[in-house]
């Protein structure tokens, strides 16, 4: 996300426990609270981990593709080909121990034969200065990991292990994929390395902020009923047809202390995190798109109000003004501050969105406006 809405959000963020975050979503009827947790935590010895998956091919073809059957739900033939896309998959996912400022543990995947490996910042955030990252594959066989790059506001990380010829995870697009899908996540789940877990797409566009080692990342996210549990982050969320759509990133659970899987899971779009791990494997950074305004915190919507437009950015040459108020991005209605953060994320720097403005005399109107970049 860019500086401008980071910077006053961030600040009037309520304090939370590490690798706690909050969704943006519908308050339950009941006095019970959802949580989002941003499932890094490295617990005693960094037994537990995060959740998040994703799979990535850049511009030199990261990814083979593979040809795996669909899934079924019929008895004996779904158990088949679920176990069959296990099978091929399981040997491209990894686990992460993380030892630094804290440890920690965590999962992730292979994205390019060379040793490229996905995962999420907040599963190996401790050890970016001068902490180790240990890698775990499926045959045993172990290696150290060098941090490449990452990006805190999507929470994604990319690493490097010395090896070659690793079996790699195909990437979808996660632009297809459509409520109901059979899907499988795949990760270590409170150290159980190679866990594999099934459930269905529950639905799209899910406005998520998770923190994690004082970074808070915003998540336009895949949500999931696949089970997801601390450890889990930085796995894949993987199709009836074994390639990943998302990465495993954050959980929803009920505010009673518990930390588990509820059905409620968050997964970053695979189409994302391709962007961000082609930038980051091609120049160590990456980029975060940038409208150029500020939010009005006090404001409870509907939409979003902006209190300040940055001088010459894409929202002044669009004719934003402060006090205009955003309800909609291509189509996209905007609750608050975090889904307009979600929903300019959702689009790579460059593109061009839609906006619609309500302005101070009530008037509404569409206006263009294309995005800039701003390096992480």
């Amino acid at each position: 996300m860019s500086s401008d809405l980071r910077s006053p959000w961030l600040r009037e963020q309520p304090v939370l426990p590490p690798f706690f975050g909050q969704p943006e979503l519908p308050k339950p009827q009941s006095a019970k609270r959802l949580v989002v947790i941003a499932l890094l935590v490295g617990l005693l010895g960094g037994v537990i981990g995060s959740v998040v998956t994703d799979s990535i091919s850049d511009q030199r073809g990261i990814s083979e593709t593979l040809t795996l059957p669909t899934f079924t739900t019929n008895g004996d033939a779904n158990e088949s080909a679920v176990a069959t896309i296990a099978k091929t998959v399981l040997p491209t996912v990894v686990s992460l121990q993380v030892s630094g400022s804290r440890d920690a543990s965590g999962s992730g995947f292979v994205i390019d034969a060379a040793g490229y490996i996905l995962t999420n910042n907040h599963v190996i955030a401790s050890a970016a200065n001068g902490g180790s990252v240990k890698v775990f594959f499926q045959d045993g066989s172990s290696y150290d990991g060098k941090i490449v790059g990452r990006n805190p506001g999507f929470d994604l990380a990319v690493i490097k292990v010395n090896a070659t010829n690793l079996p790699t995870l195909p990437l979808g697009d996660s632009d297809k994929v459509v409520v109901g899908e059979p899907v499988i996540a795949i990760g270590s789940p409170l150290g159980l390395s190679g866990t594999v877990t099934s459930g269905i797409i529950s639905a799209f566009d899910r406005p998520v902020t998770a923190g994690g080692s004082g970074d808070t990342s915003f998540i336009n996210a895949i949500q999931t009923d696949a089970a997801i549990n601390p450890g889990n982050s930085g796995g894949p969320l993987v199709d009836g047809n074994g390639f990943a759509i998302g990465v495993n990133s954050a959980i929803a659970t009920l505010g009673s202390g518990s930390v588990g899987s509820i059905g409620l899971g968050f997964a970053i779009p695979i189409n994302a995190a391709r962007r961000i791990a082609q930038e980051i494997i091609q120049t160590g950074t990456s980029s975060t798109p940038i409208l150029g305004v500020m939010v009005d915190l006090n404001y409870d919507g509907p939409g979003a109000r902006l209190s300040d437009i940055t001088s010459g950015g894409p929202a002044d040459q669009a004719g934003l003004v402060a006090g205009d108020i955003v309800l909609a991005i291509n189509g996209r209605s905007i609750s608050g501050s975090t889904e307009l953060v979600v929903a300019i994320r959702a689009n790579a720097p460059g593109a061009t969105i839609e906006l619609r403005v309500k302005k101070a005399n009530g008037a509404e109107r569409n206006v263009s406006a294309t995005l800039s970049r701003q390096v992480d």
